[in-house]
């Protein structure tokens, strides 16, 4: 389980009740398949080696970048991630509009069979 404290992305703020990043550095590289590009257009921090109250694309991680990090809840390209969470933009601007920080929003994430168990 993973709290959700920030938000950001390329896109004008839609409302985001969590603290809201806007800027073009959110751009996924142009190299990309042109799938991706608008990935980044909306994005939420999963607070996992990160520090909290900060862009989601702050580069810091307090344990180190061997543990990674810089994974999202981020706009879907119809393909895999690799560790974020994808979600169409009307999902995504729905969850920034929610939100609320006062009520320490989290995401629950694992594989089918971890989840289970901990029911």
């Amino acid at each position: 389980m993973f709290t959700l404290s920030d938000a950001g992305g390329v896109l004008k703020n839609p409302g985001a009740k969590l603290p809201y990043t806007r800027s073009a550095a959110f751009a996924a590289p142009r190299w990309w398949a042109k799938s991706y590009w608008h990935d980044f257009d909306y994005v939420i921090a999963i607070d996992y080696n990160r520090v909290k109250g900060t862009p989601p694309n702050d580069p810091t991680r307090p344990e180190g970048e061997g543990k990674g990090g810089g994974i999202w809840l981020h706009m879907d390209h119809g393909s895999g991630t690799s560790a974020c969470v994808s979600l169409s933009e009307s999902a995504m601007e729905y969850l920034l509009r929610t939100l609320d920080p006062d009520r320490h929003p989290v995401v629950v994430m694992g594989d089918r069979a971890d989840l289970k168990r901990s029911r």
